[in-house]
């Protein structure tokens, strides 16, 4: 049976990147770019080890396990000090004499109890979820069974590092040329997650993203999720614009599935506007933001408060560029903080650390403009600012409109506002 999913991606001959349906082996199933780089890679020595990697299980399953075995060596050599004396609580073994295999742990497990061989863990999982499939136990069952491939059946906490890693390495192998291969090239991903091996998790996901949209198109949310994770690891390996250019794909693939407004979307379109900002890609966000500011009222919700606050940022910082409309654009900000600073008043109170933080960005984008008057403030919102840099909400009573006026008469005297 041909592997439900690769995990080599590159020409056994030329390193080449290869497409999904790319040209194999008869006997081993390594794949090349054409019968030429097949042709080539036989007369360079894959003649004497094809009959071997045959033996092995074919290509994919031979790379598994030799993936599978320096990952337990690495493992097994990291829990060394810990495990000595111990004995598997799975076999009641210590070292195995034949593979010279020691034990591991890396589980929540304290004292004696937890130590194992990764293959023991390995095939005892492998055994449940086989009989789980045989007699069709229910979801809750198979479920429980499957997270044994990441989970301490004593401590029922996952597995860390390199032991989450040979856990994931020896899950694939298991099942990489079955019906089970795109779940356990998901676990085989999230083991790499955990032991922060983000240049080979990036691999991996890759492989998961392209066995999902060429086999299982309709799954969206299964896409969203391998994406994310592919942000995650350009961001560990500070490749910025492959960062940027995948959340420009959860955003979209989010939008598709969910609708614009969803809280999903618009979670994915405020982490996209942050990640713009934050590189100075200004403008981009600028457009995504101004797309997304459709309401006439800010809303309490945190979500749409947070998109709000960072669309004026994005004004504020954007008009440093300078261009023809970047007053209106730094009225339009002012305009946007003075609402989110009534809003969080009256959710959250004067005192609380958001609206002082907002108190301090609306001050900072005033300032700007120095032939603005106190005038241009929108007067709906009777917000008066104070000598010490404080404010006031003023309410529908006469008492607070007079304190209001007041208080907005001494600081137009004192604003370094010019008058208009």
């Amino acid at each position: 049976m041909a592997p439900s999913a690769y995990l080599l991606t590159n020409c056994a001959a030329c390193a080449a990147p290869l497409a999904h349906d790319a040209p194999r082996c008869v006997r081993c199933r390594s794949r090349y770019c054409d019968a030429t780089c097949q042709q080539d890679h036989w007369r360079r020595g894959h003649k004497q080890i094809c009959k071997k990697i045959h033996r092995g299980g074919d290509a994919e399953r031979y790379h598994a396990n030799k993936k599978y075995k320096e990952a337990v060596a690495v493992a097994v050599e990291k829990c060394a000090e810990d495990a000595k004396g111990q004995t598997c609580y799975i076999c009641t073994k210590g070292v195995f004499q034949r593979t010279n295999e020691g034990l591991v742990r890396m589980c929540a497990c304290r004292g004696t109890a937890g130590f194992a061989h990764v293959s023991c863990l390995a095939e005892q999982a492998k055994i449940l979820v086989a009989e789980a499939v045989e007699n069709n136990l229910d979801d809750k069952v198979y479920q429980a069974r499957w997270d044994r491939w990441s989970t301490c059946s004593l401590c029922e906490q996952e597995y860390r590092g390199v032991v989450a890693h040979a856990l994931g390495w020896a899950c694939w192998k298991t099942y990489c040329d079955n019906v089970f291969g795109r779940v356990a090239l998901n676990r085989l991903a999230t083991s790499m997650m955990k032991d922060e091996r983000w240049e080979e998790g990036l691999l991996v996901h890759q492989s998961q993203l392209a066995k999902l949209r060429t086999e299982f198109p309709v799954n969206q949310e299964g896409v969203i999720d391998v994406l994310n994770n592919l942000k995650e690891c350009y961001e560990k390996l500070g490749r910025t614009d492959a960062a940027i250019a995948t959340s420009r794909e959860i955003y979209c693939e989010k939008g598709q599935f969910y609708g614009n407004s969803h809280r999903s979307t618009l979670l994915a379109a405020g982490k996209l506007a942050a990640d713009l900002v934050h590189h100075r890609h200004l403008h981009e966000a600028k457009e995504l933001l101004s797309n997304l500011y459709d309401l006439q009222k800010v809303g309490d919700d945190v979500d749409e408060f947070h998109l709000k606050e960072l669309y004026a940022m994005t004004l504020h910082d954007f008009h440093f560029y300078g261009y023809d409309d970047y007053r209106e654009d730094l009225r339009k900000a002012l305009e946007i903080l003075e609402e989110l600073v009534e809003t969080s008043i009256r959710v959250h109170g004067e005192d609380h650390v958001m609206t002082e933080s907002l108190w301090d960005l609306l001050w900072q984008v005033r300032d700007e403009q120095l032939d603005w008057s106190i005038d241009d403030l929108t007067p709906e919102t009777r917000l008066a600012y104070h000598y010490d840099g404080k404010y006031e909400y003023s309410a529908d009573s006469e008492e607070d409109a007079d304190t209001a006026a007041t208080t907005t008469s001494y600081i137009s005297e004192t604003s370094d506002f010019e008058n208009a």
